[in-house]
């Protein structure tokens, strides 16, 4: 008999309005009958052509799998993955978090049997599962199902992770905080007024999680860490003390399962929820808003089902939303300006269409630079091109490829430019990427995609 694993977010909106533990969110399987049966949007017009839903890749793209990655034995699937430097970090199911070398030629002559030597364990939490990762200059951010967010310093003495038979060897990075931390905690815990009820008999700090903490983002200029959960609320930490100076309480009417961050200094920040909504936030320059919180702008309803990835375009211009409903939908940043409680703002979303071509429900997605790369529960990898010449009746979107590999739902993607294939090769017609797949098979992939210029 297979092993059964539980779904890694929630798929299904949460009937009961009061807070619930997050067991509950974990009742169901990624089944084929409970995602496949979810429509997949008709009403929506599709932004590519009919033709590049075709199971096989283009030819004017070129795809491979130049390494899988899996430790021996290890049954804990991958639930998250994030790149820093030449560096390849994954969370898994277990709490635990390795480093990769990110550099697919590193393993050309190891095997399948090995390639466990080449992961390094550099943290663990406390067996529960690192839901996401993002790192900022020495300090990497897990986020835990324990309700957790903890911070590690990380190693650079790379000659250190090695041992006398040039082996990886395990080398834990130093925890220098768990948030909220203790002193966080205990300038809260004096004042009633600090208090939320969070069960029928129950009540803690604001600062707190009391969720699975669900996803992480960092502000553009990395003074601010964002987080989401599965108790309804998203919080903001500064990174230079770790001291949580914000909490968004019901931001959303169930679980909170993605968060990204506008990178172009507009502020805006993007929550998707359980709930079928996806909801913009921002702190507003108006003279009566003194206390600076972070207001709801815009609530964009759409989906069908639990929002469960989010992604921006590097402008901030576009952003892009995946559900339980198959469909990507595709929103774009209104030219015209539009006034929220005296703020001049030109943030108004607008829906433009969806891209189709996945069986079952979106799990992950990750953009660079004119490129979306999707993971589904379907096992599979869609790669969608969005073209810089467009005309108003179709937006230039096409699928180049779809890859194959994975035996179980893909469960995260980060992905990069190829800086090293330029190097190597004098042809310079097309562009380079690597896209690193996790998955509930337990496995890391690591692909290398050739795109031609347009």
């Amino acid at each position: 008999m297979g092993l059964l694993l539980p779904c890694p977010m929630p798929c299904r909106r949460n009937k009961e309005p009061k807070f619930q533990p997050s067991s509950n969110h974990l009742q169901s399987e990624l089944s084929n009958a409970s995602l496949s049966s979810q429509p997949s949007l008709p009403s929506v017009p599709s932004l590519a052509p009919s033709s590049s839903f075709r199971k096989q890749a283009p030819a004017a793209s070129e795809h491979q799998c130049s390494a899988t990655l899996k430790v021996k034995g290890n049954s804990s699937y991958i639930s998250s993955l994030a790149i820093a430097g030449k560096l390849l970090y994954s969370g898994s199911s277990n709490g635990e978090i390795r480093a990769w070398n990110r550099d697919p030629n590193n393993y050309v002559n190891v095997t399948s049997t090995d390639v466990g030597d080449h992961a390094n364990v550099v943290a663990t939490g406390n067996g529960d599962a690192v839901k996401s990762l993002v790192v900022l200059g020495d300090k990497l951010f897990s986020a835990h199902q324990d309700h957790k967010i903890r911070v590690w310093k990380i190693d650079n003495n790379t000659s250190a992770y090695y041992s006398t038979s040039g082996k990886l060897k395990n080398k834990y990075y130093e925890r220098i905080a768990t948030l909220p931390t203790l002193n966080d905690r205990f300038t809260k815990c004096f004042l009633a007024n600090n208090y939320v009820q969070v069960r029928r008999h129950k009540k803690c700090t604001w600062v707190h999680h009391v969720d699975t903490v669900s996803a992480l983002a960092l502000s553009s200029d990395g003074s601010l860490l964002y987080s989401t959960s599965w108790d309804r609320t998203f919080k903001i930490w500064r990174t230079s003390d770790f001291r949580c100076l914000e909490s968004v309480k019901n931001a959303h009417d169930d679980a909170i399962n993605a968060i990204v961050v506008s990178k172009s200094n507009d502020g805006f920040v993007y929550t998707g929820s359980a709930d079928t909504k996806i909801k913009v936030w921002k702190k507003l320059r108006a003279a009566l808003q003194v206390n600076k919180k972070h207001s709801l702008v815009q609530t964009l309803e759409k989906h069908k089902s639990a929002v469960t990835a989010l992604a921006l375009s590097t402008d901030g211009t576009v952003l892009y939303s995946g559900a339980c409903d198959r469909s990507i939908l595709v929103w774009e940043r209104d030219q015209g300006n539009y006034i929220v409680d005296g703020d001049d703002d030109s943030g108004h979303m607008v829906l433009k269409g969806a891209l189709r071509g996945h069986t079952k429900a979106i799990l992950c997605l990750a953009v660079v630079s004119n490129l979306l790369f999707s993971g589904s529960s379907d096992n599979t990898i869609r790669i969608w091109r969005r073209s810089s010449s467009v005309t108003d009746h179709q937006k230039g979107y096409s699928c180049l490829a779809v890859l194959e590999g994975h035996r179980r739902p893909v469960k995260c993607l980060t992905a990069v430019v190829d800086s090293d294939y330029s190097n190597r090769n004098s042809d310079h017609s097309s562009t380079s990427f690597l896209v690193y797949s996790g998955s509930l098979d337990c496995e890391i992939k690591i692909w290398q995609i050739r795109v031609p210029f347009l």
